[in-house]
């Protein structure tokens, strides 16, 4: 069963889960999955979280403990959250230790009502590694405009950041520029370089669900024929700016301070259009050094039948350019795309996050002990 995923390890690419809940952990089905199916990190969002806590399994004794102790609901979803992510990076430690910290990690998420305000967002992911105390914890901050002073101040302060949210190819190199400056804040500090780890997640599918949609609304045979084309082709020039400046003068000089590569990470890679394979985007983003952070049924089918061919991202840059080139010839808009799903991606997680807020709010006066 798991040839695939094998492959895609010796390929580069390190397996992530896009998933966490305490049963998985409880259970024992998150080990399973590190031991039998090359699973070495997990990632975690407000929309996981929301799912995993409104069922309800594995949180009743901690939600009543919460309740009893008057707690307010921001904090009972801290207290929750960190604890999930906290017994997931115990069971990863092995894999921590053994890649020397690049893999073996579990990201947790700022607050994402955070999104745009530069100096809670920092305030909030010091408080985070605080609180989850593990040294394989990557912390997630959105790569807005207000996010990337944040990215760069938290990665000077030595903690280790998932960028989340990457849509845009402009965004992205903005987000490797707050990594490296980050670095420098952090080497003038005095800081262990070998010790800040990063990843940039940047989202695959919805790229081609949105321009799917338009050019399903334009119709013609040429718009047609692009169509489950922009994500990949997208993705594919994010790895070719990751190339440009991770072999860059500026990226020598922290190298030589030992300093770690920003590993891209795609993001987003279960398939939304059933007319499309579902391992696209697993089978088509195989590069050196790369991160797939993947939904249980996308690992599930690259097991059972993806087809991991060596690499399938470097030699087609110029391809990928025509791609987008031709996007844009017919009147579809890139920075309008990409600034939507950015847009649309803020809101999806603050709004699972006040869902969260209320169904625990519900719980813990369910559970409050009588007067």
């Amino acid at each position: 069963m798991t040839d695939a995923l094998k492959r895609l390890s010796d390929e580069g690419v390190a397996i992530w889960l896009d998933d966490l809940s305490r049963k998985r952990i409880t259970s024992g089905n998150l080990a399973e999955l590190i031991d039998q199916s090359h699973v070495v990190g997990v990632t975690t969002n407000p929309s996981i979280f929301q799912k995993a806590i409104s069922s309800g399994e594995g949180y009743e004794q901690q939600l009543a403990d919460l309740a009893a102790r008057k707690v307010t609901v921001d904090e009972a979803i801290r207290m929750i959250t960190t604890a999930d992510v906290r017994d997931a990076a115990d069971i990863l430690r092995p894999v921590f230790d053994a890649t020397n910290g690049q893999d073996g990690r579990v990201s947790i998420e700022v607050d994402p009502r955070l999104a745009h305000d530069t100096k809670a967002t920092v305030a909030e992911a010091k408080q985070l590694a605080w609180l989850v105390d593990r040294p394989n914890t990557l912390i997630k901050i959105p790569a807005t405009k207000a996010g990337l002073p944040a990215i760069a101040d938290v990665i000077g302060k030595g903690i280790s950041v998932n960028v989340t949210l990457i849509f845009s190819l402009e965004r992205y190199r903005a987000v490797m520029d707050a990594y490296l400056t980050g670095l420098e804040q952090a080497k003038a500090a005095g800081l262990d370089l070998s010790l800040i780890h990063s990843v940039a997640s940047f989202f695959v599918s919805r790229v081609d669900t949105e321009i799917d949609k338009r050019l399903d609304a334009l119709g013609t045979d040429e718009a047609k024929a692009l169509r489950g084309k922009a994500a990949l082709a997208n993705a594919r020039l994010a790895y070719q700016a990751y190339e440009e400046v991770f072999s860059s003068d500026r990226w020598a000089a922290l190298e030589k301070a030992g300093a770690n590569k920003q590993r891209a990470l795609w993001a987003s890679t279960g398939v939304k259009d059933p007319a499309y394979k579902d391992t696209l985007y697993v089978d088509d983003l195989v590069a050196p050094n790369t991160v797939n952070t993947m939904p249980e049924a996308t690992l599930e089918a690259t097991a059972d039948h993806g087809q991991i061919t060596g690499d399938t991202v470097r030699g087609t840059y110029e391809q990928a350019k025509a791609e987008l080139d031709a996007l844009a010839k017919i009147g579809i808009s890139y920075d309008d795309v990409v600034q939507l799903l950015e847009d649309e991606g803020v809101d999806k997680f603050e709004q699972s996050w006040n869902d969260l807020l209320k169904s625990t709010e519900a719980e813990l006066k369910r559970l409050a002990p009588e007067a």
